[in-house]
């Protein structure tokens, strides 16, 4: 059995480890108020992007000169995974699900008989991807929110891809990042960037059904290659705020339950101390009323 000495050298380190838990969530739930309105705030232009980009893509994409951000490289043999980790730990499960992600994606073209390389945003996800793909790593982006997370370092990224697809370095390009919904969830969401994936918007239906028909000034080939590069760097962006939020949320949560457990545990070693003081102490009065009784 520990000394009681032990004992109360364990539960200051505990309430000591206690208080920097509790530090980091207060900084934690600070710096997710700002990066939560900042993700919320990029959403409607960037989904607004998308929706244009859809609408002149989906008439343009099988036309014959179309963008190759639009109607790819017409192969999928090599495969991009751009994996957005925090730079730092300390945040519960969200950079283990992010890699998990990526991991997957990759496995998954590896059996498809493709060639997969990555390109990492933030330090935690390097580790897990040499150890599942060695000599992937392609290129790497550390500390982009030092000292703040701006557009110019999206486009930083964004134009290391344009130039590696220029060069035929790959094929096809995927985002894997952290979309923010609440404090206590994050949702991991791989999203195509390149080729450009048409969806369908629906308008005509709810425009009862009527469609509209545009007419674009310059054509639409002129204004998809210049829109095409900007949403890249866009949708980038908001991943990356995203992701952003997700972080502090995540470790906003995990701090919580750290301190939670910090607490508990200072119960219980708490009542443990009580508990072998009093033994004690019961222990040295047997002992005198022992002795007395042998005089």
């Amino acid at each position: 059995m520990a000394s009681l000495k032990d004992l109360r050298d364990r539960i200051d380190s505990v309430k000591s480890t206690q208080k920097i838990t509790s530090a980091m969530k207060m900084v934690a739930a600070a710096k997710l108020r700002r990066a939560q309105e900042q993700a919320e705030a990029s959403r409607p232009y960037a989904n607004g992007m998308d929706k244009v980009l859809a609408s002149l893509a989906s008439s343009a994409k099988d036309t014959a000169g179309a963008p190759a951000l639009l109607a790819g490289t017409g192969k999928e043999d090599v495969q991009m995974i751009v994996l957005c980790t925090a730079g730092r730990g300390l945040c519960g499960g969200f950079n283990t699900s992010l890699t998990r992600e990526a991991v997957r994606l990759g496995k998954e073209h590896q059996a498809a008989g493709r060639t997969v390389k990555f390109i990492c945003v933030g330090r935690k996800g390097i580790p897990a991807i040499n150890r599942n793909f060695p000599g992937a790593i392609v290129e790497t982006f550390l500390d982009i929110d030092k000292p703040k997370l701006t557009f110019s370092k999206a486009a930083e990224i964004s134009a290391k891809i344009l130039e590696m697809f220029d060069n035929q370095d790959f094929d096809a390009c995927t985002l894997v990042y952290a979309r923010f919904q609440s404090a206590i969830a994050q949702i991991v969401t791989a999203q195509q960037l390149i080729p450009f994936a048409v969806e369908e918007t629906g308008d005509s239906e709810d425009a009862g059904g009527a469609s509209a028909s545009y007419e674009y000034e310059p054509d639409q080939g002129e204004i998809l290659a210049d829109l095409l590069p900007r949403n890249l760097s866009v949708q980038i962006f908001k991943a990356l705020l995203e992701n952003a939020a997700s972080e502090h949320g995540a470790r906003m949560s995990a701090m919580d339950s750290a301190s939670r457990n910090a607490g508990d545990m200072i119960n219980s070693l708490t009542l443990l101390y009580n508990r072998s003081r009093q033994a004690q102490i019961t222990k040295e009065l047997i002992e005198i009323v022992s002795g007395a009784e042998a005089l």
